[in-house]
Order: structure tokens, then sequence, then C-alpha cells
């Protein structure tokens, strides 16, 4: 069991390069790296954990491994509420810091009072240590704590899906895969007795998810996020003087859309700029998207249109 908990501790330590090496180049995003972060923390204090020769070093791995773990929760929140396109005010973020804070105070009781735990037996297994813990009265208050924060995750991403403003849905997947991908892990530590930490495995994975979902669909940069001088700016420094022809284009586009078929707004832009004779660069210069996003969502307006090409989407004005 140490050597897992060591080849998961290195591998969580990779994804903090990885951060600085690919993602922070192009989005400077504070939780993705607080993420990795605490990640690190949880998987060393599992390590430590299982190297433990006595109950006060245990219990000091253990606490260092919920210090990781009450932050993990709160970055994948506010990691899925971006990418969902849903900012919060400062103060909603020191609340949920301030919550997590209290949450991990209430785990440093631990060794002084049985609030969180009574007890407390360091015993062997597979050749690595672990505790065997009786609950205290507010130890339930965990529970609390990681099951509001799955269902937070779970609405933000059900009420992105339900806007449906132009985002790919296997983004939506990926984010409801991470998601559901904890909630059974978290259940198989809390129903099936083992003597591994599944959860070090599991944030590892949402790390990788993370990383793929920032790397290769650094795309999510929603309007709320660009300052309104720039779009003003984008918008002002084009005229166009063919704006009631090229409506006249929309509106029969639209007509040859199968019946009950609407077109997102992000599809809607980038029909726009086809129309336009915009390459796929000025698009995504124009919608302040990176070019693998415009061709995503290129491709979405072409099964929308039953069309394959531009030159077919040119041909449906002459219908």
């Amino acid at each position: 069991m140490t050597i897992a908990y060591s080849v998961i501790f290195a591998l969580s330590l990779l994804m903090p390069v990885g951060y600085y090496l690919f993602v922070r180049k192009k989005q400077n995003e504070h939780w993705l790296f607080v993420l990795y972060i605490s990640v690190c923390v949880v998987n060393l204090g599992y390590l430590l954990l299982s190297l433990s020769k006595t109950v006060a070093f245990a219990l000091f791995a253990n606490k260092l491994a919920y210090f990781g773990q009450v932050f993990v929760p709160l970055c994948m929140f506010m990691i899925i509420s971006k990418l969902s396109g849903l900012n919060y005010k400062k103060w909603v973020k020191y609340v949920l810091a301030g919550v997590a804070m209290l949450m991990f105070g209430l785990v440093l009781t631990t060794g002084h009072l049985d609030w969180y735990y009574k007890s407390v037996e360091l015993t062997y297994a597979d050749g690595a240590a672990k505790l065997v813990k009786e609950y205290g009265f507010l130890h339930p208050v965990n529970l609390i704590y990681v099951l509001g924060y799955f269902v937070a995750m779970l609405v933000v991403i059900s009420i992105s899906l339900k806007k449906n403003s132009g985002k790919s849905h296997k983004l939506v997947g990926l984010m409801f895969a991470v998601v559901f991908g904890n909630i059974g892990m978290w259940l198989v530590e809390k129903l099936v007795t083992w003597n591994f930490e599944f959860l070090s495995a599991s944030y590892l994975m949402s790390e990788f998810v993370f990383f793929f979902v920032y790397w290769m669909l650094q795309d999510y940069i929603h309007v709320g996020d660009v300052p309104p001088q720039i779009i003003v700016e984008e918008k002002s420094s084009v005229i166009y003087v063919d704006s009631k022809e090229r409506a006249d284009k929309i509106e029969r586009i639209l007509a040859s859309l199968p019946e009950n078929t609407m077109l997102t707004s992000r599809q809607m832009d980038i029909l726009e700029g086809i129309l336009d004779g915009k390459s796929r660069k000025e698009i995504a210069v124009g919608l302040h998207l990176s070019e693998n996003t415009v061709k995503m969502h290129t491709t979405s307006l072409f099964k929308a249109l039953k069309v394959t090409s531009r030159d077919e989407i040119f041909a449906l004005l002459e219908k």
C-alpha cells in the first residue's frame, strides 16, 4: 500500500508542474492551481500515514490529509462554476474558504476533544499503517460538508446544461463524470471496508480531467470574463455595410433548420462569421476563443444544419 501511495503522490506532484508549463501560459486559473496543491497535501498525508510508527505521527498525517481534503471540494466547485460560466462575488469565496477552515479546525480537535473522533488506534495491514477510528458526535458535519459540495456541483452543471449557452456537451459530460466519479469513490470509502484510501486515486483522476479540459479546451472564456470595453471596441471597430443582407441570409438559413431545432448563441456567432467570409482564426479573435473552440462549434453548427462544409451553407441560400 505504501508503494501505491508513493506513486500517487509522485504523480500528483507533476500536476502543478503541468499547470505552469501548459495552462498558466494561456489562463491563470488560481483555483486549478490550489486544487493541485491541495491534492498533493492530501496524498502526502496518506503516504505519511501509511509510514506511521506512532499514533501521534499518524494523527499528524491524518490532519495533513484533511487539510487538503477540505479544500478539494471547494476548488472543484469553483472550477466547475467557472467552466459553467458562473462567477461569484469575492465575499462568497471568502465565506466558502472560511467554512473550509472551520471544517479543518474541527478535525484539529482530534487528540484534545472527543467531538470528531472519540478514540483512535494504530493498526497495520498489507505493510502499511492505518488509523482505526471511533467517530464522535460532530463527525457527520464532514458528511454534510462533502455532500453539500457534490450537490452544489451537480446543480451548477445542470444549470449550465439547461442554459445551453454554446457549451460543448462533451465538456458538460466531463464535469458530470468528475463529480459522479468522486461520489462513487467517496461512497466506496464509506460503505466498503478497505485498507486503501481510494479518494487519493479519485482526486488524481479529477486532476487529469481538469488538466485535459484546460489544456485541450481552453476555449471557455465567457463574456463575463472579457472586460466590457474590449467587447465595445470589438463591436465598434466592425461596420457591416451589408447588415440587412446578412440578416436576410441568416433568416433564410434558419428557415432550413429541421422542425423544433434551434441554434445556440455560440453557433449563431460562428454562422455570422462564416457569412461574413471570416477565417477560423478571425472568428476566434473576434469571439475571444481559441481556434480549437471555433472548430468545435463549427462542427456542431454543420451538424445542426445537416451540412459538411462552408460551401454547403452558402448553397442553402440558393434554395
